[in-house]
């Protein structure tokens, strides 16, 4: 059975759904508060949808990761996912969105293949696994930052 790393973290951000929204489904916003996050650009015109393109460069541990993602679900207000269609690594990544007492719910999930790709190699994966779920805990943190929204 493969396993494949999963990293999900979540955090309330005192404000409405709609502000968290308007604000991480702009892609040049992502490199402000997803600390692994170089670059990110929409590559499709018009609006966020299913079928959108974002391209960009994760840093993982020091490795440059250059990316191709398209979305496959978009629900506005409440949940985006989107799907590698050009990396050496695999992934899915999900933003999900909840109204909560204190604002909103936003929690992100990232699911790798296994191996992280020839980066690291499968015997590396739980230690990136867990480096990667610290960034996203300090990422989740920073976007729950008021500062970070009001840019």
């Amino acid at each position: 059975m493969i396993t494949m790393p999963v990293v999900e973290q979540s955090v309330v951000i005192a404000r409405p759904a709609s502000e968290v929204w308007s604000f991480v489904t702009v892609a040049e916003n992502w490199p402000s508060w997803e600390a692994s996050t170089v670059e990110c650009e929409q590559l499709t015109d018009g609006e966020l949808g299913v079928g959108t393109r974002w391209r960009g460069v994760t840093r993982i541990l020091g490795r440059r990761l250059d990316w191709v993602t398209e979305f496959v679900e978009y629900e506005p207000l409440k949940v985006a996912t989107s799907k590698s269609v050009e990396s050496k690594v695999g992934f899915t990544a999900t933003t999900r969105l909840e109204e909560v007492d204190g604002g909103t719910l936003f929690t992100y999930r990232t699911d790798s293949e296994s191996g992280l790709g020839g980066i690291f190699g499968k015997l590396a994966d739980p230690i990136v696994a867990k480096a990667y779920s610290r960034t996203v805990r300090a990422s989740l943190d920073n976007l729950a930052d008021p500062l970070t929204i009001d840019g």
